[in-house]
């Protein structure tokens, strides 16, 4: 029976830790890395507005206040303003998609209206299912969660306002 050289030895350790380390290296090169704090600019509007980006949560929320729920061509709809930290106030009205029941950590759970919101975070833009809550207790209007956050975007807990939010809107 043969034996391996030292040699052989080095080089099948080498090829198995680059099969082993290439593709991670690979995923997170498409990812854009970005801080736990930035701003994004929410569409229709272009209002911009300071978020925080939320590994934990699954999916996105955003602060509201004056929710008016109505009916369009059959459809519900709502109309809510929403208030920048530069005290700026931007009213929105916009379809409902659906009602999700949201768990709440030591309290019951909790309905929150759903609606499709353009956000932009970098120079990337994506179509957000967003629930609307009153968030004037937080220090951030907007969660930005997972289901935005993946295949684009890496979370760095050290960092905030990586980014310099920049996006053109194209007309649907």
């Amino acid at each position: 029976m043969k034996t391996l050289s030292l040699k052989s030895i080095f080089l099948i350790l080498f090829i198995l830790t680059c099969i082993l380390i290439l593709p991670v290296g690979v995923l997170s090169a498409e990812k854009q890395v970005v801080g736990w704090i930035e701003n994004v600019i929410v569409f229709p509007g272009n209002f911009e507005i300071k978020a925080k980006l939320d590994t934990g949560a699954k999916n996105s929320s955003m602060h509201a206040v004056h929710i008016d729920e109505f009916k369009r061509n059959g459809h519900d709809w709502v109309r809510f303003e929403v208030v920048n930290r530069q005290g700026h106030t931007e009213t929105f009205e916009t379809k409902v998609i659906r009602t999700a029941e949201i768990k709440r950590k030591n309290s019951e759970s909790q309905k929150r209206l759903v609606i499709r919101l353009g956000v932009c975070l970098g120079t990337f833009y994506k179509e957000a299912e967003v629930n609307l809550v009153n968030r004037g207790n937080f220090n951030y209007k907007m969660l930005i969660g997972r289901s935005f956050l993946k295949e684009s975007f890496i979370v760095d807990s050290e960092q905030t306002f990586t980014v310099k939010t920049k996006c053109q809107r194209t007309q649907n």
